[in-house]
This record gives structure tokens, C-alpha cells and sequence, in this order.
């Protein structure tokens, strides 16, 4: 059996951004089947990792109100992967979780979290569990979860998002990430989310066709923009003034409220729109604006 007693392992959690999001059908076990292409990006959690001899979880998160204890994913994980492995009774994990992605904004933050205590705990105490059962508990805790522990950085999910291809990740570009300062509740937004009949099947490129070398194969859509933009129309506006000062597109990612901007890099270009956008949108928003890359494999 792996002695476990002060080792210790340093994570970083990626946030990340919807490029695309299409709702096809609500499913029979209350979740949604989807189909969209999620691309990690570069700002992130920082997650610490101990495990001893001495059973048990402890949770900290120093400089947030999240909670420290059970109801929190991370605590969830750890708990679901020691059952797993059938270690709850001869190993313990403490978790120091510091939080630098906006919580509750359809950037994955929490499922980013729990992904990494699952893969982190993976290596530490040498599990050798397969991906496929890294998937599975991820599953289990949440739609967005096994996308954070694959090694992809650029995936195409189906199903509930469990089901994964890996597709280029974006470059040459910028990505500026704009959180108004609210948080919107995810399944507020899929409970009011009404299903048309009218372009139901998906209208994805073949991402294994392009290389988005420039940041636009992917045609940007989410269908649930418009359930949260409807009950917070600020966003239209923040999107409307990334559109208007420089970027190529925008879109709101996930659930929301959280909306980016792409702004393509361009050496020769005289003047900087990604920075003076961003400057412009912190005099507002202040701490919920990010200028981030994509991660690239």
C-alpha cells in the first residue's frame, strides 16, 4: 500500500469558456444532452494537496465565503475518490483551495476544482486509475467535472458533456473574460431554457476539419445566452462594447453571466484594442475582468 503520510502535491485548476453550447433534449435523469466545443484557458485555481495516515477531509479556502466542509464539490471529490479506492480508513486529504476564477459564472470553476483533487489524488496516492474511471466519478459529481480530467485542453462533448473528442484549442488570440460581479444560478437557466423545434441539430463545424488558427472555425453560439441575457441585459451590453472595441466576436460561456471577447493577436496593428477594452471594462467591473490565453496541448 502507497505511504501517503505528508506528501504533498501543488494543482492548478483552469477555468473555462464555451465556444459553442447547443442544447438538443432534456434527458430522463434530469440533465440536458449537449453538444459543445470547451476550451481551457489560462487563468486558474490554485489547489494544495496533503494526504496523511490520518483519516478524514479537511477543507480550507482562504480569502472566499465558500463553505469548508461537505457541501463543497472539492470536499466531494475527495470523499467519492477514497471510496473509490477503498482508502477512507487508512488515509486522510487536506485541501487548501485559493480561489482566482469568479464562482457561479459558466466558467467551470468548481468542476475545474474537483477535477484536479481527483487527478491530483490519482498520482499521490498511485491509484492508477484508468481516465475512463477518472470520467466516471467525475460523472458523478457533475456534467462539467470529466471534461477536468482529461488531459485535453480543447474537447467536443456530447451526451451530458461526458462524452469527449479531443479538437484544436484555440490560438493567435486573446481572451478577454468579463464577469459582471453576480452570480446566476446554472440550474435556473437550463430549468428556463425552452426547448424549439427550429434548429435542434447541431451546426458544429468537423472540428477535426479546421485548425482555427485564427480563433474563428468554430461558428461562437450558445443557446442558453438567451434565457440569461433576458433576465440580465447587462450582458448584451458588455457584449455589444467587445464587439464594438476590438474583438472579433464574444459570447457569454456556459450558464453565464461571465461573457468573453476573442481579440486577435496582431503584431503590426497600431493600436492595442485587447488593452484599451480591457482598460475601459475595469474602470466598471473592476476585479471580474481577465485577459487569458487558451491552453494548448
Amino acid at each position: 500500500m502507497t505511504e501517503v503520510d505528508g506528501t504533498e502535491l501543488l494543482l492548478r485548476a483552469p477555468a473555462k469558456v464555451n465556444l459553442t453550447l447547443r442544447i438538443l433534449g432534456k434527458r430522463s435523469d434530469g440533465y440536458h444532452d449537449l453538444d459543445s466545443v470547451m476550451q481551457k484557458i489560462d487563468l486558474a485555481d490554485i489547489i494544495t494537496l496533503r494526504c496523511s495516515r490520518q483519516p478524514g477531509i479537511t477543507l480550507s479556502c482562504p480569502g472566499s465565503n465558500l463553505p469548508e466542509d461537505d457541501t463543497n464539490l472539492v470536499w466531494k471529490a475527495a470523499e467519492a475518490f477514497l471510496k473509490a479506492t477503498h482508502r477512507t480508513a487508512d488515509c486522510g486529504v487536506s485541501i487548501i483551495l485559493e480561489k482566482h476564477i469568479p464562482v457561479a459564472a459558466g466558467l467551470g470553476g468548481g468542476s475545474s476544482d474537483a477535477g484536479a483533487v481527483l487527478t491530483g489524488l490519482n498520482r499521490l496516492l498511485q491509484a492508477e486509475l484508468s481516465e475512463d474511471a477518472l470520467v466516471d466519478l467525475g460523472r458523478s459529481l457533475g456534467a462539467d467535472v470529466p471534461f477536468f480530467v482529461v488531459p485535453y485542453h480543447a474537447v467536443r462533448a456530447t451526451g451530458i458533456g461526458d462524452k469527449m473528442i479531443p479538437v484544436y484549442s484555440l490560438s493567435g488570440c486573446s481572451i478577454l473574460l468579463v464577469n459582471p460581479g453576480f452570480s446566476v444560478s446554472t440550474a435556473w437557466v437550463y430549468k428556463n431554457f425552452t426547448l424549439t423545434r427550429a434548429d435542434k441539430v447541431s451546426n458544429l463545424c468537423d472540428s477535426r476539419k479546421n485548425d482555427n488558427s485564427s480563433g474563428s472555425s468554430y461558428p461562437l453560439v450558445n443557446d442558453l445566452e438567451t434565457v440569461t441575457i433576458q433576465r440580465y441585459p447587462e450582458l448584451a451590453v458588455i457584449k455589444s462594447f467587445l464587439l464594438n472595441n476590438g474583438a472579433s466576436d464574444a459570447l457569454m460561456s456556459g450558464s453565464g453571466p461571465t461573457v468573453f471577447g476573442i481579440f486577435p493577436d496582431d503584431p503590426v496593428a497600431e493600436s492595442d484594442d485587447l488593452h484599451h477594452c480591457a482598460d475601459e471594462l475595469t474602470r466598471k467591473y473592476g476585479s471580474g475582468v481577465f485577459i487569458t490565453r487558451a491552453l494548448s496541448n
